[in-house]
């Protein structure tokens, strides 16, 4: 067998699915953000549970790079797979949450506002953008491609541990809110 060959093909099968994934969550979150679900009770009690998702996924982002500065790879790649699980915890909940209770008015005024609406916007638009990065360095991790993990991990890290982060910070400023 052909090693590049293999690789290619490799290559191509995951771009494909990375590429769908990429596309076919943001476009699903978006559509289910309009279905509301009158028959189940509001879902309130969701907003600290997945805020507490993102902090303990920001946790194991930096738990996870720091066993890779020490070499421990297995460790690593379990912190990994859990914050990626945890991630799509998250999303699910979001979704759900919002499918069954209206949306929560940010009531703070002045410069806080701008403060609120500036992390809210550069957190919404990164989880966006991390989507297909996450994937990609998954892949490339997966795929024993570790030169080409590491060179995205730099950038994929920061911006995933930005939203983790950001997603608590936006949820602790609008939970007076809450009705």
């Amino acid at each position: 067998m052909n090693k590049p060959e293999t690789t290619s093909n490799n290559k191509l099968k995951y771009r494909g699915l990375i590429i769908l994934i990429s596309v076919l969550i943001p476009a699903v979150v978006v559509v289910l953000l309009f279905v509301r679900i009158e028959s189940i009770p509001p879902l309130t009690f969701l907003p600290p549970i997945y805020a507490s998702i993102n902090g303990l996924t920001a946790l194991l982002l930096i738990l996870a790079y720091r066993s890779i500065l020490k070499k421990n790879v297995k460790r690593h790649e379990l912190l990994m797979k859990v914050s990626i699980g945890l991630s799509v915890v998250f999303l699910v909940m979001y979704v759900l949450y919002h499918m069954t209770t209206d949306p929560t008015p940010f009531g703070g005024e002045g410069f806080i506002r701008y403060v609120y609406f500036f992390i809210l916007i550069t957190h919404i638009t990164l989880s966006v953008f991390i989507i297909p990065m996450v994937l990609v360095t998954y892949v490339r991790a997966i795929s024993k491609m570790f030169d080409k993990h590491k060179k995205i991990a730099r950038i994929t890290f920061p911006i995933w541990l930005y939203i983790a982060v950001t997603g608590v910070i936006v949820y602790l400023m609008i939970s007076p809110y809450y009705t």
